[in-house]
């Protein structure tokens, strides 16, 4: 080897040996974890709180100057999750990193028992304060979202609601009489019929015409029911 080579050879030596022995900061994989659940919960009602699990020490990965953190499919941001880190260059890897994220926010719940069928009352709803994230996705978060609705079963006192188990307050009522609409470019036609069903906002719901004809259409508020042709 010609000694100016060899010099070069010698200089670079300690360089390619820090750069071979770095490794991946425990504390970077965490961060990555939190910034990126943080993000993903950005949207959910309440004060969020990320607790990411501890990494083993034992573990050894190539330092990586921008990990991604991603979620599996399937998987959810919030409660008791498992969020995966990669890298991809200059050495590629993935590890998964367990991690709780808890929402603390309102919630509303039964005060009174609810009866299957009748509608909720404003006076027999009570707001509650615990983490959303053990609660199911459907939970009612504000009052107004339950007002008016009925439930599909019975409900006692002190129960989360779930608005997925709620039905909408009909706008158009079996034997109401109903106006059927149709618009278009420069046209708008309407006659009268009777409603055969019930229906809530934006629901399809069945129209007897006086000449025996059912047509459907979608139900809205006023007693209107939007028909296409």
């Amino acid at each position: 080897m010609k000694p100016a080579l060899f010099a070069l050879a010698v200089l670079l030596a300690p360089v390619a040996a820090v750069a071979q022995s770095a490794a991946m900061e425990p504390a970077v994989l965490r961060q990555t974890v939190d910034q990126f659940l943080q993000v993903q919960t950005a949207g959910l009602p309440g004060k969020v709180t990320v607790a990411v699990g501890n990494i083993d020490q034992r573990m050894k990965l190539a330092a990586c100057p921008a990990p991604e953190a991603f979620l599996m499919p399937g998987s959810k941001a919030w409660g008791k999750t498992t969020v995966g880190v990669r890298c991809t260059a200059p050495s590629p890897w993935t590890v998964y990193i367990q991690a709780t994220v808890s929402v603390l926010g309102n919630y509303i719940a039964a005060s009174t028992p609810l009866s299957q069928g009748q509608p909720i009352l404003e006076t027999q709803l009570v707001t509650m304060q615990g983490d959303l994230a053990t609660l199911p996705a459907s939970i009612a978060t504000d009052k107004a979202q339950v007002i008016g609705r009925t439930s599909n079963v019975s409900i006692s006192a002190g129960t989360p609601l779930r608005l997925d188990t709620l039905r909408s307050k009909p706008v158009v009522q079996m034997g109401q009489q109903v106006k059927l609409v149709s618009s278009g470019a420069g046209f708008r036609v309407s006659a009268e019929g009777k409603a055969v069903g019930n229906a809530a906002d934006g629901q399809v719901v069945q129209v007897r015409t006086p000449g025996g004809q059912n047509v459907s259409g979608i139900a809205r508020a006023g007693g209107l029911v939007e028909v296409a042709f």
